[in-house]
This record gives C-alpha cells, structure tokens and sequence, in this order.
C-alpha cells in the first residue's frame, strides 16, 4: 500500500477526515495543511486505518477533535487576563528572591 493511499479507512473515517478538514479551511487554514491535519487527527483518535481480524478494534479517544480548535482556555477573557497578570506578579517576585 502506497503512502497516502486511504484504502484502508472505514467510510466513517473518511467522512469525519473531510469534516475535520471543512472545518480547518473555514477558519483560513490552507487545503493541503488542512487535509493533512485532519487525517492526523483521524489517526490519532482511531488508531489509522481499520485492519482486518477479530479483536484487533480498539476504543476511539475523541479528546482531540472535541477541542474544537481551542487551546487550553478556560473562563472569560477576564479571568484569564487576571490569572496571566498573577502569574507574572509571582515569577517576578520569585527572581528577585
């Protein structure tokens, strides 16, 4: 099987890849980056391409798509802006201790 080929994907995998994909090139992420992304992310929660004999299934992880884009923010832009403010005030005061 050649690099690239998708042969090996259920239609399931290959449906969520070209969703995972729309939604990469509606946020302005270029096709090729945004195909590749999204087959990286198919990979990821499914372990690749489905093989054939029995047991050999594991259970789909979709933590990475259920991000949604989003990094690792949580709570209102305020309290984000006061917990960075913080955090600086206690590395400054820790280098000059």
């Amino acid at each position: 099987m050649p690099q690239g080929d998708k042969s090996s994907y259920t239609e399931k995998q290959k449906r969520r890849a070209e969703h995972i994909e729309e939604g990469y090139e509606k946020r302005g992420t270029p096709k090729k980056v945004a195909e590749s992304r999204a087959w990286a992310t198919v990979n990821k929660e499914t372990g690749g391409g489905k093989k054939s004999g029995s047991g050999r299934g594991k259970p789909e992880n979709c933590s990475a798509s259920s991000r949604g884009g989003r990094a690792h923010k949580s709570g209102s832009p305020e309290q984000r802006s006061a917990a960075a403010r913080k955090g600086w005030e206690t590395r400054r005061r820790n280098a000059g201790a």
